[in-house]
Order: C-alpha cells, then sequence, then structure tokens
C-alpha cells in the first residue's frame, strides 16, 4: 500500500521525481501569499542543498518548485540566482507610482469650459485661445494649458474628468457613396438616355405591395413598365436586365434618384459592362427627376391606382405590362413634347405646342438620323409591324379588358386567401 507523504517530508531527489511522475502520492496545500511562497522556496533549496547538486538533480527541483509555488520558470530561476548571490530568497516590494500628471482636473475643467463657451473649436483654435488668455488678458490659471501640445489636448478631450464636465454630441455626417456621378444627364437630342423611378404600390397590415420600375427616355419619351416583388436585388438586377434590353435604341446613360435600390454596386456594375452613364439626382435640384416622375402619375398610377397590390401578383402584373401596356404607352398614347426658347428677360422658357404632339414611336422616327439610334437587328420596318397592328382605339380597348380582367383576378383570389 502507498502511503500517503506530506510535501516537507520529501528528502531525497528520487522521491521529489516519483511526486513530478505521479508515482508517489504526496498532500500539500497551494500558498496563498507572495511571502510564504518566497519562504518555501528558501527552505527548499536550503534542504536539498542545491549549489551542490548535479545539474540533472537540478532540474527536478526547479521543476517541483515551479509545479508547487506557480510561478513560471524564469521566476524561479530568478530566485535561485538570488539565493546564490545573498544565500536567501526575499520579496522586494516595490510600488510604481507612474507618471505624475501634468494637467490636473483643474486645469481639464478649464479646457471644458474654454470648448462650452466657444462651441468646441478646433484643437489649434482652442490652444490660440489658451495662449491670448495667459499672455495677453493676464488669466494665469492658464499657464499649463497655454504650452499644452495640440494631439495632447485631443486626448484631454477624451479623459474622464473632462467627460464628466461636458460631452459634445456630433449630428451624424452623411457617408458619400462613389457610385455615379451627380449631374443632370445632355442628352442633346440623341435618344438613349433614360429616367427611372420606383413606384409603391402600397402597404396592408404590414405587408409590403408590389414594386413598379417606371423607365422614361428623356429625348422620345419612350417608356417601359416593369414590375417587382421587392426591390431587393435578387428581383432588381434581372429586371433592370430586361427592361435596358426592351427600349429598341442603344442606351447610352441611366439616371436615377438617391435610392439603394439602384445606388449600389450590383446596378454600377450591370451598367459599366453595358457602356451605360450612370447618374443621379443632385440635391436642391427637385426637378432632375421630373420626367420620371411626371410618368408616374400620368400613367402608372392611372392604370395600377393607390391601392394595395399584394406583391404575389408581380409576375402577373409584369406579363400585362409587356404584352399591353408597354406596347400601348410607345405606339398609341400621343405625348407633348416641349421647345425651349428664351424670353425677353434672356431666361430660358418651355412651351408646348399642339402641332408638336406624338407618340413616343413617332418622335423617334423623327429624329434626324434615326435609324442609326436603333440596337443592331432592328430597323423600322420591324418597328412598324408592332406599331400599326393594332389602331390606336384598338390598342386603348385591348389595355382596358386586360386590365379589368387582371384587377378582377386580383380581387378574387384576395377573397380566396383572406
Amino acid at each position: 500500500m502507498q502511503t500517503l507523504m506530506n510535501l516537507d517530508n520529501l528528502t531525497s531527489i528520487d522521491q521529489l521525481a516519483d511526486f513530478l511522475s505521479g508515482t508517489q502520492t504526496v498532500a500539500f496545500s497551494v500558498l496563498s501569499s507572495p511571502a510564504a511562497r518566497y519562504e518555501w522556496v528558501q527552505k527548499t533549496l536550503v534542504r536539498f542543498r542545491y549549489p551542490t547538486l548535479s545539474r540533472a538533480d537540478q532540474g527536478v527541483v526547479i521543476r517541483v518548485l515551479v509545479k508547487v509555488s506557480g510561478y513560471s520558470r524564469q521566476q524561479i530561476t530568478r530566485l535561485i540566482a538570488q539565493y546564490r548571490t545573498s544565500g536567501a530568497v526575499r520579496r522586494r516590494q516595490r510600488t510604481v507610482a507612474g507618471f505624475t500628471p501634468k494637467y490636473s482636473p483643474a486645469d481639464i475643467g478649464l479646457l471644458a469650459a474654454m470648448d462650452e463657451r466657444h462651441d468646441t473649436p478646433s484643437g489649434p483654435a482652442v490652444k490660440k485661445l489658451c495662449e491670448r488668455a495667459l499672455l495677453v488678458f493676464g488669466q494665469t490659471e492658464y499657464e499649463r494649458l497655454a504650452q499644452i501640445s495640440v494631439s495632447h489636448l485631443y486626448n484631454l478631450r477624451k479623459s474622464v474628468p473632462y467627460t464628466r464636465k461636458r460631452r459634445h454630441f456630433a449630428k451624424t455626417r452623411p457617408r458619400q457613396i462613389p457610385i455615379g456621378e451627380r449631374r443632370k444627364p445632355v442628352p442633346n437630342g440623341r435618344p438613349g438616355y433614360i429616367r427611372v423611378d420606383t413606384v409603391h404600390q402600397g402597404d396592408l397590415d404590414g405587408k409590403k405591395g408590389v414594386y413598379h420600375v417606371n423607365a422614361v427616355d428623356e429625348v422620345t419619351q419612350f417608356e417601359v413598365v416593369c414590375t417587382v416583388e421587392k426591390i431587393s436585388e435578387y428581383y432588381l438586377i434581372p429586371m433592370l436586365e430586361y427592361l435596358l434590353e426592351t427600349f429598341p435604341f442603344t442606351l447610352r446613360g441611366f439616371h436615377s434618384d438617391n435610392g439603394s435600390e439602384y445606388i449600389n454596386k450590383r446596378v454600377a456594375e450591370l451598367l459599366e459592362k453595358l457602356f451605360i452613364a450612370f447618374t443621379k439626382s443632385r440635391s436642391r435640384q427637385s426637378n432632375d427627376n421630373a420626367l420620371a416622375e411626371s410618368k408616374n402619375g400620368a400613367v402608372v398610377r392611372k392604370v395600377f391606382g393607390y391601392s394595395h397590390i399584394p406583391s404575389r401578383f408581380a409576375h402577373r402584373i409584369h406579363l400585362f405590362n409587356q404584352e399591353v401596356l408597354n406596347p400601348y404607352v410607345n405606339y398609341h398614347r400621343p405625348c407633348f413634347f416641349p421647345e425651349t426658347y428664351t424670353d425677353a428677360k434672356g431666361r430660358e422658357r418651355k412651351r408646348y405646342r399642339y402641332e408638336a404632339m406624338m407618340t413616343p414611336y413617332d418622335k423617334l422616327k423623327s429624329l434626324p438620323g434615326a435609324e442609326a439610334y436603333l440596337k443592331p437587328g432592328l430597323s423600322f420596318a420591324i418597328l412598324d409591324q408592332v406599331a400599326y397592328a393594332l389602331s390606336d382605339n384598338q390598342a386603348a380597348d385591348r389595355l382596358q379588358k386586360a386590365r379589368h380582367k387582371l384587377f378582377h383576378t386580383i380581387h378574387e383570389q384576395n377573397l380566396k386567401s383572406g
């Protein structure tokens, strides 16, 4: 049977080795105070006559001292060196006072008061004010602050004594997003510069309705309306690809407001791939996207109204747009086209002459060299087949019939689901 021994009863190196290997059961208590640990280390070194031991036996003693004392090997090595030199292991209590603060709480209070009365100017301005307070106006309490470095002045503003006296809250600054150029497009009479806006079809009981994406060419007023369930990238990017492909002429510009559905990297990458310039509305220029917004009311709201339409009907509405609404708007719905003139005071004005009213398709055909603007593979002979397949009245009747059927279906399915 193995004997339970006390740590102080270990008198040989072999017993220490057995203790380290776990073959000898030893009872010992962990020494709590540093003074007691130092005293035990010295007694152990004396008991085993550490300086007279071989190198291997000294290693055994060191491992025991590390295990029992809890000190690192480096610390035990330093204590042994102290024992070799002086014959004793003594704890040297040393309390470091640290750096004496140069700026007192009173100085920091003066700084907080200075910031308060001058509305937190820049660091150099505060330093200059402290210098003037001392040198010009003889306020000696600013002597230390007059010599402060600007960088350390900002450190004092973050200190606890400062924040206890004064807290400064700055308004969140808008973050500039380097996507799109903030300017008004200049088409110079060429088609292909479209204005894009989003129309939301209302909320009901916390549920979002469908979103209409409305794109209008600035010169010809050629318009494409698409409908999506949500304006997230998953739905919007494929729809934008379809929208850009639907226009019969080559696109050169894409202008939107500052909504995040368009001002994002995915849209920018899509337009860059197609070599389409990306512009966005300027601040305090409410007319930058006025054309698309006017079409929202004149076309989208007239057809779909303002009532909530659940998002699950987005695909059905998009088919209606594709097959009925877009052909009617572009080939059968006349629009006013403004003429710009300069009045007697030298200001530019717009007039809307009845003689200049025509459909977007007729406007496209009336442009000088219009055939050159069409996409490769398209011609006016092909587009004429679409434009003149139905009369204006037939296209309008078709639109009303399809819209009535669409809303009847939406109403019936809402009744079944509700």
